[in-house]
C-alpha cells in the first residue's frame, strides 16, 4: 500500500449514517472523499442535504453509479437502505472496489433472504465471499476482504457480550432472549407517523417482531463466532431518545458461575480491543456515557436464583453502531491503525 490516502466513496451520503459517515471521513487522516451519491443529486452540495457539515468541506453530489464511483474511488461505503446494495456491491467489486456494505445485503446466507429481507438475493456468490465485519472477533478476516458485511447495531452488542461467556463454557447455547432499545435515528431519516415527535415523545413500544431481520443476524454471527448453534427470541423497541441503543440478553448459566468470572471472561477476552469497555461487577452500561464514540459498554451479572447471566450492551448506533464500525473495518482492510479517525470518548452530557 502506498504512503498517499486512499480515495474513498460513500454511496447513500444523504442517510443519517451516510452523514456520520462523511462527518467521521472528514476528520480522518488516511482517507479522501473523492464520491458522494445520493439517489436525487440535484447539483447540490453536501451541507445542503446536512446543514451540520457547513463549512467542513465542499463536497458535490453525484447519482447512486458504481461507474462513477468506481472511476474515482478504491474504497466504498454504501449506506443505502436494504436491497440496494445487493444490486450495486457486485458492480464496485467487479471493477476493483473494496467496499464496506453498511446495510444487511451481506449479512447472512443466501436462503435467510426471502424470509427475513423479503426479497431473493441477485448475487448469492458473492455472499460467500463476505466477510462479517465484527472486528473485535474477526479482524483477521476484516484485513484482507474486498467485501465487508458491517454488522447491525443491535446485534453488535449482544453478539460481543455473549460470544466470550458462549466460548468459556459459562454459558449455555440453549435459546437466549434478546431486548433491544433504540433511539430514532436507528429508524432512519424518512419522515413517518411512528417516528414523528408528537408519536415517539414519552413513549416505549416494541416493533416488527418476532421477525426483525438482526433474529438470524444474531443467530448467525453467534455460530461463526463460537461453532455453537444458537436460537435468540429478540424484540427491538424505539424509545424516545436521538441516538443510542441498548441491549440486554438474557442466556442460562452452566453451572455455578459468579458475576465476577463473567466479568473476568468479558475483560480477558476484550483485554486488547481499544473500543469494548467493559464495566466492573456493580457498574450499569448507559447510552449515554457513550455518545458520538466508537466504544461499546459491556456489564455482566450472574442471578443464581434464575440460573441466568444477565449481559448488557450500550453503544450509539451511529458509530459504533453503524458508520464508526465501517470506518473501522476499512482501517483494517486499509493497513490502519484501527482507532485512526475515531474517538473511544463521549460527549456528554
Amino acid at each position: 500500500m502506498s504512503d498517499a490516502a486512499p480515495p474513498v466513496a460513500v454511496l447513500g451520503a444523504s442517510g443519517y449514517t451516510g452523514g456520520e459517515l462523511v462527518r467521521l471521513l472528514l476528520s480522518h487522516p488516511g482517507v479522501e472523499i473523492t464520491y458522494l451519491g445520493v439517489r436525487e443529486p440535484e447539483g447540490r452540495s453536501i451541507d445542503q442535504i446536512h446543514p451540520f457539515l457547513a463549512g467542513a468541506a465542499d463536497l458535490k453530489l453525484g447519482d447512486l453509479s458504481a461507474e462513477a464511483a468506481s472511476e474515482k474511488a478504491e474504497f466504498a461505503f454504501l449506506a443505502m437502505p436494504h436491497g440496494l446494495s445487493a444490486g450495486i456491491a457486485p458492480k464496485l467489486l467487479e471493477a476493483g472496489v473494496r467496499v464496506v456494505d453498511l446495510a444487511g445485503d451481506f449479512r447472512l446466507p443466501a436462503d435467510e433472504y426471502p424470509a427475513w429481507y423479503g426479497f431473493e438475493h441477485p448475487a448469492a456468490a458473492w455472499l460467500e465471499k463476505a466477510v462479517y465485519g465484527l472486528p473485535e472477533l474477526f479482524a483477521d478476516r476484516v484485513a484482507g476482504a474486498s467485501l465487508v458485511a458491517n454488522p447491525g447495531c443491535y446485534p453488535t452488542p449482544a453478539v460481543l457480550g455473549l460470544a466470550p461467556l458462549l466460548m468459556a463454557g459459562l454459558i449455555t447455547p440453549d435459546p437466549v432472549v434478546v431486548d433491544g432499545k433504540s433511539g430514532l435515528s436507528g429508524a432512519g431519516k424518512a419522515l413517518t407517523e411512528s417516528t414523528s415527535f408528537a408519536a415517539s415523545d414519552e413513549s416505549v413500544r416494541p416493533y416488527k417482531f418476532p421477525r426483525h431481520q438482526h433474529t438470524p443476524e444474531i443467530e448467525h454471527v453467534l455460530g461463526l463466532a463460537t461453532g455453537h448453534t444458537v436460537r435468540a427470541s429478540f424484540v427491538p423497541h424505539l424509545v424516545p431518545q436521538v441516538r443510542g441503543v441498548l441491549v440486554t440478553s438474557y442466556a442460562t448459566l452452566a453451572g455455578d458461575v459468579t458475576t465476577e468470572t463473567l466479568t473476568d471472561a468479558l475483560a480477558e477476552a476484550y483485554d486488547a480491543a481499544p473500543f469494548v469497555r467493559v464495566l466492573p461487577a456493580g457498574a450499569m452500561a448507559d447510552t449515554k456515557r457513550v455518545w458520538g464514540s466508537n466504544v461499546v459498554e459491556l456489564q455482566a451479572a450472574a442471578d443464581p436464583r434464575t440460573g441466568k447471566a444477565i449481559v448488557v450492551g450500550a453503544l450509539d448506533n451511529l458509530v459504533k453502531g453503524a458508520a464508526g464500525q465501517a470506518v473501522q473495518n476499512f482501517n483494517i482492510m486499509a493497513g490502519q491503525d484501527e482507532t485512526t479517525g475515531l474517538s473511544s470518548v463521549g460527549v456528554y452530557p
